[in-house]
């Protein structure tokens, strides 16, 4: 999984899988999921992702060593 966060258009996509993306549903105002060939989800973009994501709480709960984010 990589997380991808571009600050000057504010929108957040969360890569799942290295699947290409054939398909997409927007399931709520500006969150898309994308889909693979098998209709797996392979990513899941957020617009105005600073409106919608706790950031630091998304970090904070991910299964990562607190050496690594202060690297």
């Amino acid at each position: 999984m990589k997380i991808h966060y571009d600050k000057e258009t504010d929108s957040l996509y969360i890569d799942l899988s290295p699947n290409k993306s054939i398909d997409s549903k927007e399931i709520a105002d500006g969150v898309v999921i994308d889909f693979d060939r098998e209709g797996n989800i392979v990513g899941i973009d957020i617009d105005q992702a600073s409106k919608i994501v706790d950031f630091k709480e998304l970090v904070s709960n991910l299964p990562i060593e607190q050496e690594r984010l202060s690297a």
